[in-house]
């Protein structure tokens, strides 16, 4: 079971490597700097290194990084397309000097100049920084939670921007359960995951699907809301997430939990729920 955490990075890029060891990860995901600004200093090669040497001493096979929070390639402000652009080049670019193979990108917000706009944006987004970054990255879409103006809440939105890139081999797409549900997507029973799941294939392809962020929804089925809970403590339930990682189209997909740290709970309660309801 390829499961894990996002961790941090605090005190130097290699240490988020031990931290997910100690959490008993097979998987991790990192943001390779300050998630919460746009400036950030270039990765230092002894840190490159020892994160290189202690991930393969570890044993890890695989790793995704999460682009920051501010760049929104879905922008039709110039400014900040231009700068979200620059900050996915950038992106890719520190994915092949750390070895981390699968990068995910929230699709963004077209800010009300509709759909069609925003579609056309973020596949223009993807073109540049993939033809600017030779390396074997690949950029995940990661589906939105129906927030408006969103784009990539929808399998449609996602199979549109999807059709629209040149390197095909690049992208993918990254799942995340809080988002599917808050999207309308249902997924709170063995029944529900079965046909999201299917017309996921339908619409984009189940070829496509390269990763899974395990969140449960403290909003209900179509609430539009991004607010992630405990496994279990949500709206998807226990129910969901033992149909959901247990279906042969997910179980052996990088699966990794964003949920809170909390008085209900932290990533080491989470994860040793999920490996519960995981099937041998």
């Amino acid at each position: 079971m390829l499961l894990g955490a996002h961790v941090s990075i605090s005190g130097a890029i290699h240490l988020a490597v031990d931290r997910a060891v100690e959490l008993g990860c097979t998987t991790f995901q990192i943001f390779t700097r300050n998630p919460r600004g746009w400036t950030y200093t270039k990765l230092k090669q002894q840190d490159v290194d020892e994160f290189n040497r202690k991930f393969e001493n570890a044993g890890f096979k695989v790793a995704m990084a999460h682009m920051p929070y501010l760049p929104n390639i879905a922008s039709p402000k110039k400014l900040i397309y231009d700068k979200s652009v620059k900050s996915l080049t950038a992106e890719l670019e520190r994915c092949g000097l750390l070895g981390v193979e699968l990068l995910v990108v929230h699709i963004g917000s077209h800010l009300g100049a509709g759909i069609g706009k925003g579609v056309e944006l973020v596949a223009n987004a993807v073109n540049q920084a993939l033809e600017k970054v030779d390396n074997k990255v690949l950029v995940l879409l990661e589906n939105m939670a129906g927030q408006k103006n969103s784009c990539g809440s929808k399998f449609q939105d996602i199979a549109q921007i999807l059709s629209r890139i040149e390197r095909q081999s690049r992208v993918g797409v990254c799942l995340d359960t809080c988002h599917l549900l808050a999207a309308g997507y249902d997924i709170r029973s063995k029944e529900a995951v079965e046909a999201t799941l299917k017309e996921f294939d339908r619409v984009v392809g189940l070829d496509r699907l390269k990763a899974v962020h395990l969140n449960d929804s403290k909003g209900g089925l179509g609430s539009g809301l991004d607010r992630h809970e405990h496994i279990g403590m949500g709206s998807i339930g226990v129910q969901g997430f033992k149909a959901f990682i247990n279906h042969p189209a997910i179980r052996d997909k990088p699966m990794v939990i964003e949920t809170p740290e909390d008085e209900k709970g932290n990533y080491m309660t989470d994860l040793k729920k999920l490996r519960t309801l995981y099937a041998a």
